[in-house]
């Protein structure tokens, strides 16, 4: 189960069918579960959610749907432009503060 709604992601996506709703919804699991580790925060801990929380969870859900191969004549990153930028301010210090 996710924070981020599968319908927001769908938007996101200019989807209006359901055939890859399952696919879908494990991609944002995925991307909030990677969120949750790299903040040292699990996502849904951070209640209520912040915009740009959901907003990267819904960007890299997004991309990792697009870029499904794990090999690819194109140079791919791990994450999409902008994503770290947008999750680094809630990402806990050594000290177990979330940094300023």
């Amino acid at each position: 189960m996710t924070t981020t709604s599968l319908a927001l992601l769908k938007a996101q996506l200019n989807f209006d069918h359901d055939y890859d709703d399952a696919l879908l919804a494990h991609k944002l699991a995925v991307a909030e579960e990677w969120i949750g580790n790299f903040t040292g925060t699990p996502f849904a801990d951070h209640g209520p959610i912040p915009a740009s929380l959901t907003e990267a969870a819904l960007q890299l859900a997004a991309y990792w749907y697009g870029q499904r191969e794990s090999a690819s004549e194109v140079r791919l990153s791990a994450v999409p432009f902008g994503v770290l930028e947008l999750i680094s301010p809630y990402r806990e210090s050594v000290t177990g503060h979330v940094a300023s």
